[in-house]
C-alpha cells in the first residue's frame, strides 16, 4: 500500500500533465523557492516548467548525450545539469540561456549537486572522478 505523509489526498489523480520530451524523461527536481520544476531528458534537452501549475516556460538546449541529473543552486538562479556527454552545464534562470559549460570528466557523468552557501558545483562520473568547480 502506498506511503502517505499526513491524510491521505482526496484524489489519486495527477494535477498536470507536463508534455514535450521526446524520449524518456530521467530526472525531475524542484526549485528550492517553490517557483520552478525542472526536468531532465534522454531527449538531450533540460526543461522548465511553472512549479504550481505545470506550464511549459523554456527548453535548455546544449547537451548532445542523455541528461542524467539536476540540481538547483540554493537561491534558485541557477540550475546545473549533468550530462552522458561528459559535461555539466549551468543555466541562468533570469536569462533562460547557458551561464557556463564545466568540461574535465573523461565519461557520463551522473551525479551533480550545489554545496549550500552556492559557491560550488560538484559532479561525479564513469570516470570514477568526482570534480568541483566554484560557480
Amino acid at each position: 500500500s502506498p506511503f502517505f505523509f499526513g491524510p491521505p489526498a482526496t484524489s489519486k489523480k495527477p494535477i498536470a500533465r507536463l508534455t514535450g520530451h521526446v524520449q524518456l524523461v530521467n530526472c525531475v527536481c524542484f526549485s528550492p523557492d517553490g517557483q520552478w520544476l525542472a526536468s531532465g531528458s534522454f531527449d538531450g534537452s533540460v526543461r522548465l516548467w511553472i512549479a504550481k501549475s505545470g506550464k511549459f516556460v523554456a527548453t535548455f538546449r546544449g547537451h548532445v548525450g542523455a541528461v542524467y541529473q539536476l540540481a538547483w543552486a540554493s537561491d534558485s538562479r541557477l540550475l546545473a545539469s549533468g550530462s552522458k556527454d561528459s559535461t555539466v552545464k549551468v543555466w541562468e534562470m533570469k536569462t533562460r540561456k547557458l551561464k557556463e559549460e564545466l568540461p574535465g570528466h573523461a565519461d557520463e557523468v551522473y551525479a551533480v549537486d550545489w554545496s549550500p552557501d552556492g559557491e560550488r558545483v560538484a559532479s561525479g562520473g564513469k570516470d570514477r572522478n568526482l570534480k568541483m568547480w566554484r560557480s
